[in-house]
């Protein structure tokens, strides 16, 4: 897997500032985010209208039986560290609670954070990638703009094209792709017609793929909602987009995944023999 080599050993791990420090944030996904009654939440809630289950001191009064409560939603949910950015940097640590004012504006610029915070994971990583080294100095002018943006005011964030810049960004994020995956080499022991399945994009609902070598496969944006994984070898593949709620990755290679993320991780199910990225931790619903 030389192609998906860091730079340098502890690169996976450098992305602190990309972790959501719920600390240092006023419970902005509990308030500025809406959500629907269903199997991953067991209200309606609007946007910004505070979960009924947040405190006073912006903590959560069933965080240690979110699943067992109906809000599944919640453990899989992850920032990417623009909750503590907007609270703490944006905002300069001024509650919505204490300045009813910002509230409304608050809501507004957290989304865009946290989009910008994403997009921020993915061009890290990117950079960090041997293969990437042909583009590094567009990769890092990339990130220098994306860092400026989230130091913006409240009121620039909010005007933000965030739509054109997300595309500037989509565009070296399938250059690195490319320069990682070389020609994007099929697995081996994926059969013929399968094979032509695994795509960017691909309906891959409830797929049998137990024990499949699917190295460098292009499964961008791919549905992978019930798959079967078990087993299969995800190295270097790109993962970016895909969607992997209650896929079976137990046993399942992803150690060298590209830009894979903690939501894809937590919405997923594996177990103690599931290899995954030294930049994610393994939930801790996986264990129950």
């Amino acid at each position: 897997m030389e192609n998906y080599d860091y730079i340098n050993a502890d690169s996976g791990m450098s992305r602190q500032h990309l972790r959501a420090d719920c600390e240092n944030c006023f419970g902005l996904c509990c308030v500025a985010l809406p959500f629907a009654a269903s199997v991953d939440f067991a209200v309606d809630k609007d946007a910004g209208q505070p979960c009924s289950n947040l405190k006073s001191d912006s903590r959560c009064s069933i965080h240690t039986s979110l699943r067992e409560t109906g809000y599944r939603g919640c453990t899989v949910y992850d920032c990417f560290g623009a909750g503590q950015k907007v609270s703490q940097v944006t905002f300069q640590g001024y509650d919505w609670r204490e300045v009813p004012g910002s509230a409304k504006q608050m809501y507004e610029v957290f989304p865009i954070m946290w989009k910008l915070h994403e997009l921020l994971w993915y061009l890290s990583e990117a950079l960090m990638l041997k293969a990437a080294y042909p583009i590094q100095n567009e990769l890092q002018l990339c990130i220098d703009e994306t860092e400026r943006l989230t130091n913006l005011s409240a009121n620039e964030i909010i005007n933000v094209d965030f739509a054109a810049h997300r595309e500037e960004v989509k565009v070296l994020l399938q250059r690195t792709s490319k320069l990682v995956r070389g020609e994007g080499r099929p697995g081996q022991k994926v059969s013929q017609g399968r094979q032509k399945r695994l795509e960017p994009g691909a309906m891959l609902f409830g797929a049998k793929l137990k024990g499949a070598d699917l190295k460098y496969a292009n499964l961008r944006g791919a549905y992978l909602i019930a798959a079967d994984l078990r087993g299969a070898d995800l190295r270097g593949a790109d993962l970016i987009g895909a969607d992997f709620r209650d896929t079976d990755i137990r046993g399942a290679n992803l150690s060298e995944s590209m830009f894979l993320t903690q939501v894809q991780i937590n919405a997923a199910k594996g177990d103690a023999a599931t290899k995954l990225p030294a930049s994610l931790t393994r939930p801790e619903h996986w264990l129950t």
